[in-house]
């Protein structure tokens, strides 16, 4: 099998980054959303030709009937495809608590059971002083809210 691209293989640990798993559900988010709304398209060309041109023949009942039986699996697969494009967001959220968030809580419990001694005057009193001085940072207005949380997690 070859690659017309020339981008790297394949593989999974690609996904250990999680800037990789980021993009990686936000392409998959994509692919299915736009494969629901070609659905979507086939089925309300669907049901646009079945209401003008019903089959002659036919009683009321059975028109609506055979429309159904027509249009309905569309409506499902569409259904299905649009929970998949959401669903995306919990493959991402689930992937990076279990695969960065929580490893690295464990490793910081960890470090700190390991961790000597604080020294005098680096206690729980120094440590307060520090959070209620980053708590009463002004917060800029000039930023959007996404500057804003990148710039809280690195702090």
């Amino acid at each position: 099998m070859s690659r017309t691209s020339s981008g790297p293989e394949w593989s999974g640990d690609m996904l250990d980054r999680p800037e990789m798993m980021e993009a990686f559900a936000s392409q998959l988010r994509r692919a299915l959303s736009d494969q629901a709304e070609f659905v979507a398209k086939i089925r309300r060309d669907a049901e646009a030709m079945w209401k003008a041109n019903p089959p002659e023949g036919y009683n009321t009942f059975e028109t609506w009937w055979r429309h159904r039986w027509v249009t309905g699996p569309f409506g499902e697969i569409q259904e299905l495809l649009e929970k998949a494009a959401t669903r995306t967001f919990q493959l991402e959220a689930r992937y990076r608590r279990g695969r960065h968030e929580i490893p690295a809580a464990r490793q910081a419990a960890a470090q700190a059971k390991q961790a000597p001694e604080l020294a005098p005057g680096t206690g729980f009193a120094a440590h307060a002083d520090q959070a209620r001085s980053a708590r009463s940072r002004p917060v800029s207005s000039d930023g959007n809210f996404m500057d804003m949380v990148r710039r809280e997690r690195s702090a």
